[in-house]
């Protein structure tokens, strides 16, 4: 994973639009040019953000988002998701995920000093759900979200990393 530029920010836009990405986001409306900026602009100048590039086997391919938890400075929720375009291979696909989840909370714990990561998945989503569980995530809690004419379930999980985690 390396570090966001501002270069990155139209094929981010085009992840974040992909229809697969969208039918598992909790913003599945395309997401214009001008949304898209605006959100850009403000993660990136966001003390309380971080937004990293995936890079599987020398291609960039992803993105995650870190955000500070606002009540606990060592927690961050993380946000992430590959694009789907990128691997015609399952197994890929799966090494690739996989590979992202362990760069992501070695990040966590070593560049941000987390001691906690927490992510949020639609209930849906059982192959995420599953690749969080096998690394170590727990569920804590679930609740009910709209998006857009649906009311959907969302399972809250976390992980303790450093030192015990």
């Amino acid at each position: 994973m390396r570090a966001a530029a501002d270069e990155d920010s139209s094929r981010v836009l085009a992840w974040r639009n992909h229809p697969g990405v969208r039918r598992v986001m909790f913003t599945d409306h395309e997401i214009g040019a001008d949304e898209h900026a605006a959100w850009w602009a403000r993660v990136m100048a966001s003390p309380r953000h971080r937004v990293l590039i995936v890079v599987h086997e020398g291609a960039d391919c992803g993105v995650v988002t870190f955000t500070r938890h606002a009540d606990e400075p060592d927690t961050w929720l993380w946000g992430f998701y590959l694009d789907p375009d990128a691997f015609t291979q399952p197994l890929h696909q799966l090494r690739a995920w996989s590979g992202m989840e362990q760069q992501s909370l070695w990040w966590a714990e070593h560049e941000l000093q987390a001691r906690r990561v927490e992510c949020e998945v639609f209930a849906f989503n059982a192959a995420v759900l599953s690749l969080h569980k096998r690394h170590g995530f727990a569920e804590f809690g679930r609740y009910q979200r709209r998006r857009g004419d649906e009311q959907l379930e969302v399972v809250q999980l976390d992980r303790a990393i450093g030192p015990g985690g």
